[in-house]
């Protein structure tokens, strides 16, 4: 064996030695190392955030007054943040065996949550909370976002971010002080009669919304402020 294919073999040793699996680059729910869920190369989320993704849920379609608020906790359960969501009959890692997914789901007018006339849970959100209890029901916070201050329309920026905080409470079967937010005319007219927007950003004076939430971050606050500012458009 001369020089030149010792010098080979060794070259493709190493660059065997030192070649990584894509699949690192990217952590796992519930990879310890990484508890956001974060890809560390581009910062992009790859998972669930309970922060970000649950816990809004919950706060605007349980933590109601009358129900699994601080104050009434209704049959014991308060739905107001991590600690006490999972605080009773609550399995991590077992959707199936965790009360409130059960009630979430269920086909009976007297049993589902939330109870009529508020409108029940989406396809997509009892999917969401189901992987999130089978993935450990992790406490993931300050998780990153895709909020763009220069995206404002409203089918893609603004519609999304009010049925997520807002529509729960909002609906035209609640619609607390007449305020209507599950349709473009609705959230249009919450601007125009000046509560809305003002409500969100928490001025004083103003009921500050989501109530009972986490205000709305800066970013979507100002994509809101920009959709209004150009024109409050249906695009």
């Amino acid at each position: 064996m001369n020089k030149y294919t010792i010098l080979f073999i060794t070259v493709t040793i190493a660059i065997v030695a030192c070649k990584h699996n894509p699949g690192n680059n990217i952590n796992p729910a519930g990879n310890t190392n990484n508890p956001n869920n974060n890809n560390p190369s581009t910062g992009s989320d790859t998972g669930i955030c309970f922060e970000r993704d649950i816990l809004p849920i919950f706060i605007s379609n349980c933590a109601q007054s009358g129900c699994h608020d601080a104050l009434s906790k209704q049959d014991g359960y308060q739905f107001t943040d991590y600690n006490s969501i999972v605080s009773k009959n609550f399995v991590p890692g077992n959707a199936g065996a965790t009360e409130l997914f059960e009630k979430i789901n269920e086909d009976k007018a007297d049993k589902i949550m939330p109870p009529p006339p508020a409108a029940p849970l989406t396809f997509d959100q009892k999917k969401l909370i189901e992987r999130w209890i089978n993935e450990g029901a992790k406490n993931t916070t300050n998780c990153g976002s895709s909020c763009d201050t220069n995206k404002f329309s409203f089918a893609a920026n603004i519609n999304p971010t009010i049925k997520k905080h807002c529509v729960a409470c909002h609906t035209s079967a609640l619609a607390p002080k007449g305020i209507v937010l599950d349709s473009y005319t609705g959230i249009v007219n919450g601007v125009d009669n000046g509560g809305l927007l003002n409500s969100i950003r928490h001025e004083q004076g103003y009921t500050p919304m989501p109530q009972g939430g986490n205000k709305l971050s800066d970013c979507e606050i100002r994509t809101f402020e920009k959709w209004v500012e150009a024109g409050k458009q249906n695009n």
